[in-house]
């Protein structure tokens, strides 16, 4: 059954749909938005302190978890993904970090022409509203409102200081010239609600009367011949297809976007085979390349009844939810993640390759569990893994949810750097300015001090950041592993482009809604035809030591 059409077709309404969406409807162009989630509307999205409640939820959620990973023992770690107007920028922790500007170039590097920091500077900047002062760096009149948190509670100065006196700079904006160091962390909260990308983009965007949102389980890209032509989906119990006039687009995430590829016939020909999709294209990228964060949580006792812990039980958690409510302000205006810092993990390495978000809480990022009583805690990992996992199909079947194995740990470099992540935060939390507020180190806990016992605190406790990326590179047209082409299109078929986390080559520094969000919006421009943006070549700080010392 045919159903509408539209010039162009998104699937997905998450952070690269979105801003791909906006920037299309601006532009005057039919755009339709194809989503399986529902609305964003209520306190659980748009409360920043409620965030452990939405990727939680099945209504939000995908429900994604990994294949066993035999790296961490065996287990099986859950993989959030937004299904709801705004994708996972509405079950998201709120964290804006652009990445480095090395990252960008290191893209280049490896064959995507024109996505280098020079060219994707101009990106961020068009969609940001930063609220941090004038900046070279920063944009002030884009949809994207990024924000700081308060910092009232003393143990975020605390933190940042404790980094100080370890011997590391304090960066006054990691998303400006200089992301080394410890710092104030941003995030996309406006007026104390959750600034998601249906908030910044779709809604300014179906005010143009240009877009259109339609409810459905896409279930693979239509073609005639090679030429994408639109997308089938099941609605109310229903097959039709959305007809595309100019071209179909795909940002249903890193996980959603190979599948859909690989059921339409795009992605590894021996795979498709065996799941019984007739191939179109032999792309044996697809579905590969996967990359994640992986994070412990350093966790301390406090001294002094400082911390969150205050507000969990019944009454607090009223409390706060009332006082968001009524004024949008309080504690559940804050996603907590007010303070930050990027490190080199040894000599020789030019930029930052550990994260460090610092939460005035000691519990588990869903909510779950609560540690003993008053505590706070720093999630650390490494940036740049070198492991790879991979996105296949289940079976032909739209609706079955796909395996994903994340390969995580599966490098022998993966054990040195994680080993390093804990030994430098205790380091961290050895200094005054932390010391005075730590009673004793509740996890990994003091006895867990040799290369084994930390390997096995790793194996045991390590979590996914919920950054899964990489599963349709971005590269050259002429490599074999690459899937989409530097101006998105998927290499081997025509009117079919990837606008989403998955073009990443490799995963970049940081939390990645930003990178994200800037995808969607570069795509745009290739779609409309567009020059680029000019080439902003800003220098950003590297340690002028970096080869000799690791801070």
């Amino acid at each position: 059954m045919m159903a509408q059409a539209a010039e162009f077709v998104i699937v997905g309404a998450g952070s690269g749909g979105s801003a791909l969406a906006y920037r299309l409807a601006e532009a005057g162009r039919e755009v339709l938005v194809i989503e399986h989630g529902g609305s964003d509307a209520g306190p659980f999205i748009q409360m920043p302190g409620a965030l452990s409640y939405p990727m939680n939820m099945p209504v939000y959620d995908w429900g994604f978890a990994s294949e066993p990973e035999p790296g961490l023992g065996g287990r099986r770690l859950a993989t959030p993904r937004g299904k709801v107007l705004g994708g996972s920028s509405s079950i998201n922790g709120m964290v804006y970090v652009r990445g480095h500007a090395r990252d960008f170039d290191h893209w280049e590097e490896s064959g995507a022409r024109g996505w280098g920091h020079a060219d994707v500077l101009p990106y961020f900047k068009r969609m940001e509203h930063w609220h941090g002062g004038e900046s070279e760096w920063r944009g002030r009149a884009g949809p994207l409102h990024v924000t700081r948190g308060p910092r009232a509670n003393p143990l975020f100065d605390a933190f940042v200081e404790a980094g100080r006196q370890a011997g590391y700079p304090v960066t006054d904006d990691y998303n400006g010239a200089r992301q080394e160091g410890f710092g104030p962390m941003e995030a996309t909260i406006w007026r104390g609600r959750r600034w998601s990308a249906a908030n910044a983009y779709l809604r300014p965007a179906r005010k143009t009367g240009k877009l259109r949102i339609v409810r459905a389980l896409a279930r693979r890209v239509v073609f005639e011949g090679t030429r994408a032509v639109g997308v089938e989906v099941e609605r109310k119990g229903r097959i039709e297809v959305i007809r595309a006039g100019r071209e179909v687009v795909l940002a249903a995430s890193s996980i959603n976007t190979p599948k859909l590829l690989m059921l339409s016939g795009i992605g590894p020909a021996e795979h498709l085979r065996a799941r019984g999709v007739e191939v179109l294209a032999d792309r044996p990228g697809v579905g590969g390349n996967l990359q994640d964060h992986l994070e412990v949580y350093m966790q301390f006792a406090a001294r002094e009844p400082v911390t969150l812990f205050r507000y969990w039980n019944l009454a607090g958690k009223a409390w706060v939810g009332a006082q968001w409510l009524f004024s949008k302000g309080g504690v559940g205006a804050s996603n907590q993640f007010e303070a930050c810092g990027f490190i080199r993990s040894d000599a020789g390495i030019d930029y930052p390759d550990i994260q460090y978000h610092f939460l005035p809480i000691a519990v588990r990022y869903d909510g779950k569990a609560v540690a003993e009583g008053h505590g706070f805690q720093a999630h650390v990992g490494p940036m740049r893994s070198k492991s790879r996992g991979t996105v296949r199909l289940r079976s032909d079947d739209p609706a079955a949810k796909p395996e994903i194995r994340f390969n995580y740990m599966s490098h022998p470099d993966d054990w040195t750097e994680f080993r390093k992540c804990v030994r430098l935060t205790r380091e961290i939390f050895a200094q005054p300015a932390m010391a005075g507020h730590v009673k004793h180190e509740i996890q990994p806990g003091p006895a867990v001090e040799s290369d084994e016992e930390i390997d096995a605190f790793i194996r045991e406790h390590a979590e996914s950041a919920y950054h899964p990326c990489g599963t349709a590179r971005m590269g050259a047209a002429d490599d074999r592993e690459a899937v989409v082409d530097p101006e998105g299109r998927v290499i081997g078929v025509e009117g079919l482009r990837v606008a989403d986390s998955s073009v990443f080559p490799r995963i970049t520094n940081g939390n990645l809604n930003a990178p994200s969000i800037m995808v969607g919006e570069k795509i745009a421009d290739h779609l409309l035809g567009r020059d680029p943006l000019p080439r902003e070549n800003l220098e950003p700080w590297v340690a002028p030591n970096w080869q000799v010392a690791q801070r």
